[in-house]
C-alpha cells in the first residue's frame, strides 16, 4: 500500500487528524460560550459583587429565541437571581455552608430551591391551561381500576392528618395526576387550599388516605397557595414543589443529622 504525501511527510491521515483537533477545539469553545446565555456574570459568594467573564471568546453574543406563544426571549440580558432566600452562614469566608434561617421549609435553599421561572401557567399546543383541576378537566376521569382519591385524608409522614383531598388535578399533556388539592382549612378559618405533588405520596387504599413522605402532617398546611384556584403558573409549581421537597432534609430534625 502506497503513503499519499501532500508535503515532506504530512499524508493524509495527519491532515485528518489535526482537522478532527480543530473541529473539536472549535466545538468546546463554541459550546462554553453558548453556556453562558444565563447565570453570568458570576457573584462574589460573600458580597455579592459581579466578577468579570475570562477572555474575549468566552462572553455570548445576545440570542433571540422565538417562544411558543409568539413572544421573544433575549439571552444573555444581564439579569439577575433576585428572589428571596432565607439562609445564614456558617463561617464568613467564600465557598462556607448556609443553613436556613427561619422556617426551613420555605428558605428556598438546598433541596427547597427554586427557578424564577415565568408567572404563567404552562400550556398546550391547543391552547388550554396543561395542569387542571377534573372540576375543570370534565374529559378527564380516573381509571375504574384505580381508586377515585376525592375524600380521602391525607397524612403526613409521621401519620398525623393533614387535611382532606378534594380534587385532583391532572396533566393534559402526559395523562396522569400531577397533584392532589386538599382542604387545609383551620377550624373556624378562611377556607384554604394547597396543591401536594403526587409524586411524593404513597396510595394506602384500604385505608382510605394518602401518606405524604415529605413533611410532617402540621406541615402540609403552611405550603404555598395559588393566586388563581383553577390554576398553577410555572413559578408556583416551583415554590410548592421547592417547599414540599425541603422537607426530605428539613421535616425533622433527624433528616438533617448524618446517619453515623
Amino acid at each position: 500500500m502506497y503513503n499519499q504525501y501532500f508535503a515532506g511527510t504530512v499524508d493524509v491521515t495527519e491532515i485528518v487528524l489535526y482537522l478532527f483537533f480543530g473541529f473539536f477545539l472549535l466545538l468546546v469553545l463554541y459550546l462554553l460560550r453558548e453556556g453562558r446565555r444565563e447565570g453570568f456574570p458570576l457573584e462574589h459568594d460573600v458580597t455579592g459583587a459581579l466578577e468579570s467573564t475570562p477572555g474575549g471568546l468566552f462572553p455570548s453574543t445576545p440570542k433571540t429565541f422565538n417562544l411558543p406563544n409568539g413572544s421573544k426571549l433575549v439571552k444573555p440580558d444581564d439579569s439577575r437571581d433576585t428572589h428571596a432566600t432565607q439562609f445564614k452562614r456558617t463561617a464568613p469566608w467564600a465557598g462556607s455552608p448556609i443553613e436556613p434561617d427561619g422556617n426551613p421549609l420555605s428558605a428556598g435553599i438546598g433541596p427547597g430551591a427554586y427557578a424564577m421561572r415565568a408567572d404563567k401557567p404552562d400550556m398546550t399546543n391547543h391552547g388550554t391551561t396543561r395542569l387542571a383541576p377534573l372540576r375543570l378537566a370534565t374529559d378527564y376521569s380516573i381509571d375504574k381500576k384505580d381508586p377515585d382519591l376525592r375524600g380521602f385524608a391525607l397524612v403526613g409522614l409521621d401519620g398525623s392528618s393533614a387535611g382532606v383531598i378534594n380534587d385532583i388535578w391532572v396533566d393534559r399533556a402526559e395523562f396522569l395526576v400531577r397533584y392532589l388539592e386538599v382542604d387545609v382549612t383551620p377550624e373556624g378559618g378562611a377556607a384554604k387550599h394547597v396543591l401536594v405533588p403526587m409524586t411524593m405520596c404513597v396510595v394506602q387504599k384500604n385505608l382510605k388516605r394518602v401518606r405524604l413522605d415529605a413533611v410532617l402532617g402540621n406541615q402540609v398546611a403552611g405550603a404555598p397557595t395559588l393566586a388563581n384556584p383553577d390554576q398553577v403558573t410555572l413559578l408556583e409549581e416551583e415554590k410548592i414543589t421547592g417547599y414540599f421537597g425541603a422537607g426530605y432534609l428539613y421535616s425533622t430534625p433527624a433528616r438533617s443529622e448524618p446517619l453515623i
